[in-house]
């Protein structure tokens, strides 16, 4: 079980407001969408200190770091744009317009395409980041939450809150090939271990609801201790972290088993988190005190 090691201080805000984070594996960087505040704060997670802030990324939610090209995709959900972010700097290199009210993002690594998730329009839409052009779009059939893409499968998968499922998209043509129904409400936090076609989505009613893409049915349904949120996997531990703000815990789920084997008290509020599978390090972003906190497994 991840154990506490200590605490980031971010800088002093009166009220803060963080959504996603992401770490470029190599650096062990973090990169954190700061909402209040329209930034991204970077910290340095080997020193375990604050390191920057990049400006200029209003409302910023969803953060996404393509790791062989060195660049950290954030959704500024009130300037109708994406920041591209470039790691080595840590500077702003291009600004990407991406509809209105982009938020979920999902990076294509084969064709190095990003996916962006609108919360506003209910549509998702294909960017070239290389020349800053939307590709296509596609309307879902709902709000989207959070999505991803799943490499060995060679989908996009999105999470629709109502009606409740997966739409599972095709990264060449942006159609929907299918939509896997979630006997819960209100999907949010989406994860999965590429190729498995098991799909975690933490739902808003305090379930973690585990779908069988190939089958397209629903193998588990486990008890949360509040509405979830963001949600990470371990593959070498075979754990899935999941963080809500209230009560204010991260639970932690065994994906062999099924099963939820503990939960990790952070903050209230503290409802996303990010993690980093070469250091085995787990970071809660806390909003009331502005710290990161840092959990290591052993």
């Amino acid at each position: 079980m991840p154990r506490l090691v200590g605490h980031i201080r971010l800088p002093s805000r009166a009220d803060g407001e963080y959504d996603h984070a992401d770490v470029h594996i190599q650096s062990g960087k973090i990169y954190i969408a700061n909402t209040a505040e329209g930034s991204v704060e970077v910290v340095d997670g080997e020193s375990m200190v604050y390191a920057t802030t990049v400006g200029g990324c209003r409302e910023a939610s969803g953060v996404l770091c393509a790791q062989d090209e060195g660049t950290v995709f954030v959704a500024a959900r009130g300037a109708g744009k994406i920041l591209a972010i470039d790691v080595a700097h840590d500077k702003a290199i291009k600004e990407i317009p991406a509809g209105s009210t982009p938020n979920g993002l999902a990076w294509d690594s084969r064709r190095k395409h990003l996916l962006v998730a609108d919360v506003k329009d209910n549509h998702t839409r294909l960017i070239d980041p290389a020349s800053g052009t939307v590709l296509s779009s596609a309307v879902l059939k709902g709000r989207p939450r959070w999505c991803l893409y799943d490499k060995e499968l060679n989908v996009f998968l999105v999470n629709v809150r109502d009606p409740a499922g997966v739409s599972i998209i095709s990264p060449e043509t942006m159609k929907e090939e299918r939509f896997v129904r979630v006997s819960a409400a209100g999907p949010h936090g989406l994860g999965t271990v590429d190729g498995s076609g098991r799909v975690y989505v933490a739902c808003d009613d305090r379930n973690m609801v585990v779908l069988d893409l190939n089958q397209e049915r629903e193998v588990a349904r486990i008890t949360l201790s509040g509405p979830p949120d963001v949600v990470w996997m371990n593959l070498q531990k075979g754990r899935l972290y999941c963080a809500t703000g209230e009560p204010g815990v991260i639970d932690v789920i065994d994906t062999s088993k099924l099963v939820h084997v503990g939960k990790i008290p952070t903050e209230e509020g503290a409802h996303t988190l990010t993690f980093d599978e070469k250091r085995q390090r787990l970071y809660s972003l806390l909003p009331k005190s502005n710290n990161v906190g840092v959990y290591s497994e052993d």
